[in-house]
C-alpha cells in the first residue's frame, strides 16, 4: 500500500513542477505593490521560490502567483503546508502582519502572519468542494495599516483515485427475442465515477463482462451490450443474468471497479408450430342431447406462448361435417367439439371426423421449419336414449266454420316414437290454452273435435297445445302448436254505422239532402260489403222522405217537398230495412229520426223545438226567464184556488171587466189503463196531416171523447206514463191551446185547469 500511495503522489506532483519551472514569469493578477504569493509543496520547491524570489527583488517586479494545489485526502502528523505569501516590502524586521481571508480562512487553511506560510489544518475532499477563493493582505504589524491592496488568489483541490465507478440505475432487467442473429443490441448500461474527469485517468471507465460468456459480449467504452451467440431459443433457455464490470484508470492496475447484474429474457417468437397430444380421440354421446352440447376437447400443444401459441381448429374431413362443429377456446388453446344438428341412434350409430388445429399468428421468418399446423382424427359414438314423441309436423293450422255443429272433427294430429321399441302415443290438450274448455281431443287417434259453439265475431283464432305422451314411460312427452282459425257465416244482419239524427229545415228545398248514413256488419264477407237499402213496403209511399243509393255504399235521405212545419209535426221516423249480400242474405230495420228545425237563410240549424217557435224573437235571456217566472207564478196560484175549491166544495169563479170565465171542470172518470184497446190515437189531434208520422197513442176512450166534444174546455186522458205528464192539446173546430197538468191520487181522481 505504501508503495501504491507513493506511485500516486509521483503522478501528480510530477507534471506539476515540470509546469512550474517552465512557466514564464509574465502572468499577472492585479499589481500587489512588490508583493508576492508563493506556492509551495516541498522544502525543495520552497528553495527555488526563494531563488527566484531574490531574482524578483532584484529586477524590482511584483510576481502573482494567482493559484495554489493542495492534494485531496492528505493526512499526516503535521498540516500540509501550501504555498507561502511573502511581499518586498518586509525588510525582514517583523514589522509586517499577513492576514488571510476567504473561502476557509482560520477553519481550514491557516496563515503564520509572520512568515505568510499557508497550511491545510483539515483533511481535504475535491468531490465536496473542488477549490477555494482566499485573499491576503500585508498589514503594519503596529498600527494594522494596510501597506499595499488585498490580492485574491485560488487554492484548487487536487484529484486523487479515490471513488470507485458506481452503476447508480441497476440491476438492470432487458429483453431480446429469441433466434436473434449474432450481434443483436440488447441494451447498454452506464456507470458514473466521482473523481475528476479532466485530471488523469481516474475517471476513465472501462466495462467488461465478468458473467454472461459466451451469450452476450459489451462494448469496452460504450457499454452496449450484444447477442454473442446466434439463434438463442427460449424453450431451452428462457433467462440469463450477466454480471458487468465498470473500472476506472482506463481498466490499468491500480484502478477501482463497480459492479451490477443485468438479467436478459428472451422474448418468444412463433418458431414451433402446434402438436396434437394424441393423434385419434375417442367420444360418445347420447342422441337425445341438446343442441349445442359440447361433446369433447381436443388440444394441440405449442412450446411457444401468447399469441404465438394459438390455434384455430377446424373440420376438414370426415361424415359428421354437417352434424358437428369446432370451436376454439382462446383460454385454454383447445377445440371444443358442439352438436349441431340432432344425432338419430336409429339411422346412424358413429361418426369419423378429422381436425385441424393451424396457427393463428405466422411468422414469415420461420416458415421454412414447416407447415404451422397438425391434424387428428376424432371417432364419435352415438349411445341409444330414450325419446320423446316425434310430431308429423312442427305446428298444425286448421280451420273451421262459426257454425259447425258440436262434436264435429276439425282436424288431425300424429306422433310416433322414434325408439327402436316404439311405444303407443295417447294425446291431451293442454288446458291451460283452452280454459274455456272449446276444444276436445280423441287421445287415441288425435282428432280434435269442437266442444262448445264458436262465434268469429269474438275470436277468430284459437291456440291450442297438444300433449303426446309415451304410454310405456310418461316421462317422454311432446307439446306441438295447433292454430285454429274460425272461418266466417253470415249470421249477423246489417245495421246503421251508428245512432244518426237527422234535422230538416222548414225552408228546406225539395230534392235537398237531409242525412247521409253507412252501414256495418259485423261478418267478414270474401269480396267485401255491398249493402242494399229500401223503405217498409207501407212507407214506400211516403209523401215525405225518399232515399237515393250511393256508389261508396251509404244511403242519402232526401226531402221530396218544402214546406214542412214543426208547428204541425216535430219529429219524423223513418224506418229503413237494410240488407247484405250473404248467402243466404240477412236484413234488419233500423229507424232514423228527422226533427223539424228552424234554421237560418243558409241552413244553419238554429231551433229544433216548439216552444222555442211560439216565443218572440229578440228576447234577452233575462227576459225570457222572467216571463218563464211569471207563467210558473200563475200556475201556483191557479192550482190554489182550485185546491180551496176542493176543500169548500164550492164553484170559484173569477171575473174581470170583460167578463171572462174559465170553467174549472172536474172529472173522476177512469181510464182503461194498458189493457185499454180501445184507445183513440191522440195524434189526430195535434196535427190532422201528421197521420203517416208514425207518432205514439195515449189511452182515451173514443166514446169518452165524442161527448167532451162539443165542449171548448181542456181534455184529460189516463196516461200509459209515469204520472206529472205535461199536454198540449189542439181542438179539431176551435184550435184551442190548452196547458194541462194532472196527478193520480189514490182515488185515481183527477184534477184539471185550464
Amino acid at each position: 500500500m505504501p508503495e501504491r500511495l507513493a506511485e500516486m503522489i509521483l503522478d501528480l506532483w510530477t507534471p506539476l513542477i515540470i509546469l512550474w519551472i517552465t512557466l514564464p514569469p509574465c502572468i499577472f493578477m492585479a499589481p500587489m505593490n512588490h508583493s508576492q504569493v508563493l506556492m509551495s509543496g516541498s522544502p525543495l520547491e520552497l528553495n527555488r521560490l526563494s531563488e527566484e524570489q531574490r531574482i524578483l527583488n532584484r529586477s524590482k517586479r511584483g510576481w502573482v502567483w494567482n493559484q495554489m494545489f493542495v492534494l485531496e485526502e492528505f493526512s499526516g502528523p503535521e498540516p500540509i503546508l501550501v504555498g507561502r505569501l511573502h511581499t518586498d516590502l518586509d525588510p525582514g524586521s517583523k514589522k509586517i502582519k499577513y492576514i488571510l481571508s476567504g473561502d476557509g480562512a482560520g477553519t481550514i487553511f491557516q496563515i503564520n502572519d509572520i512568515t505568510g506560510d499557508i497550511h491545510a489544518i483539515k483533511r481535504l475532499d475535491r468531490e465536496e468542494k473542488a477549490e477555494y477563493t482566499l485573499t491576503a493582505q500585508a498589514v503594519d504589524w503596529e498600527t494594522s495599516k494596510p501597506l499595499e491592496p488585498p490580492s485574491e488568489f485560488i487554492i484548487k483541490v487536487q484529484d486523487i483515485n479515490d471513488n470507485a465507478p458506481e452503476f447508480l440505475n441497476g440491476p438492470y432487467h432487458a429483453t431480446v427475442p429469441e433466434m436473434s442473429i449474432l450481434g443483436t443490441s440488447v441494451t447498454n448500461v452506464t456507470a458514473t465515477d466521482a473523481d475528476d474527469p479532466v485530471y488523469g485517468n481516474s475517471a476513465k471507465l472501462v466495462y467488461s463482462i465478468l458473467e454472461g460468456q459466451p451469450y452476450f459480449s459489451i462494448e469496452p467504452e460504450t457499454a452496449i451490450i450484444k447477442t454473442a451467440l446466434p439463434n438463442m431459443d427460449r424453450e431451452a433457455k428462457e433467462e440469463y443474468l450477466v454480471v458487468i464490470q465498470a473500472k476506472d484508470m482506463g481498466g490499468h492496475s491500480g484502478g477501482l471497479s463497480g459492479t451490477t447484474t443485468l438479467t436478459v429474457t428472451l422474448t418468444d417468437v412463433n418458431d414451433n408450430p402446434p402438436k396434437f397430444a394424441q393423434s385419434l380421440y375417442h367420444f360418445s354421446v347420447p342422441e337425445d342431447v341438446v343442441l349445442g352440447t359440447a361433446i369433447g376437447r381436443v388440444k394441440a400443444n405449442d412450446q411457444d406462448i401468447g399469441e404465438n401459441a394459438q390455434s384455430s381448429y377446424d373440420i376438414i374431413d370426415g361424415d359428421g361435417t354437417a352434424l358437428f362443429e369446432i370451436t376454439s377456446d382462446a383460454q385454454a388453446q383447445d377445440g371444443i367439439i358442439r352438436l349441431r344438428k340432432p344425432l338419430d341412434f336409429e339411422t346412424k350409430k358413429s361418426y369419423t371426423l378429422k381436425v385441424e388445429a393451424a396457427n393463428v399468428h405466422i411468422d414469415p421468418r420461420f416458415s421454412s421449419r414447416g407447415p404451422f399446423k397438425d391434424t387428428a382424427t376424432v371417432k364419435i359414438v352415438v349411445e341409444d336414449a330414450d325419446e320423446p314423441p316425434v310430431f308429423s309436423s312442427p305446428t298444425y293450422l286448421l280451420e273451421v266454420h262459426e257454425n259447425a255443429a258440436l262434436n264435429s272433427v276439425i282436424g288431425q294430429v300424429t306422433a310416433r316414437d322414434p325408439d327402436i321399441t316404439s311405444s303407443p302415443i295417447r294425446f291431451s290438450i293442454d288446458r291451460h290454452t283452452d280454459l274455456e274448455r272449446q276444444f276436445n281431443i280423441n287421445a287415441d287417434d288425435g282428432k280434435i273435435t269442437l266442444a262448445t259453439p264458436l262465434d268469429r265475431e269474438l275470436s277468430m283464432w284459437h291456440n291450442i297445445t297438444i300433449i303426446a305422451t309415451e304410454i310405456r314411460n310418461h316421462s317422454q312427452i311432446s307439446r306441438v302448436p295447433v292454430a285454429i282459425k274460425v272461418l266466417d257465416v253470415n249470421d249477423n244482419a246489417p245495421e246503421f254505422a251508428s245512432e244518426y239524427e237527422a234535422f230538416l229545415c222548414e225552408n228546406g228545398k225539395p230534392g235537398q239532402v237531409i242525412q247521409t248514413v253507412s252501414a256495418m256488419d259485423k261478418d267478414d264477407p270474401k269480396n267485401g260489403h255491398y249493402f242494399l237499402y229500401s223503405l217498409l213496403p207501407e212507407m214506400v209511399n211516403n209523401p215525405n222522405f225518399t232515399i237515393k243509393k250511393n256508389e261508396d255504399n251509404s244511403l242519402s235521405i232526401l226531402a221530396k217537398h218544402n214546406g214542412f212545419n214543426r208547428q204541425k209535426q216535430e219529429v219524423y221516423l223513418l224506418p229503413i230495412v237494410i240488407s247484405d249480400s250473404g248467402n243466404p242474405p240477412l236484413s234488419s230495420t233500423s229507424t232514423l229520426t228527422i226533427r223539424v228545425c228552424g234554421c237560418s237563410n243558409d241552413g244553419v240549424v238554429q231551433s229544433c223545438n216548439v216552444e222555442a217557435y211560439v216565443l218572440p224573437i229578440g228576447l234577452s235571456m233575462g227576459a225570457l226567464i222572467a216571463i218563464l217566472a211569471c207563467i210558473i207564478l200563475l200556475l201556483v196560484i191557479v192550482v190554489l184556488f182550485v185546491t180551496l175549491r176542493r176543500h169548500k166544495n164550492e164553484p170559484l169563479i173569477i171575473k174581470d171587466d170583460e167578463d171572462v170565465r174559465e170553467n174549472i171542470i172536474r172529472y173522476d172518470d177512469e181510464g182503461g189503463g194498458e189493457e185499454d184497446t180501445e184507445a183513440f190515437d191522440i195524434a189526430t189531434l195535434q196535427n190532422p196531416d201528421g197521420i203517416n208520422g208514425f207518432l205514439p197513442r195515449w189511452g182515451l176512450p173514443t166514446q169518452w171523447w165524442e161527448e167532451r166534444n162539443p165542449i171548448q174546455t181542456c181534455v184529460f186522458a189516463r196516461s200509459r206514463t209515469p204520472p206529472s205528464l205535461r199536454f198540449i192539446f189542439f181542438h179539431k173546430d176551435t184550435k184551442i191551446n190548452c196547458i194541462t197538468q194532472w196527478t193520480a191520487k189514490e182515488t185515481d181522481d183527477f184534477t184539471a185547469s185550464a
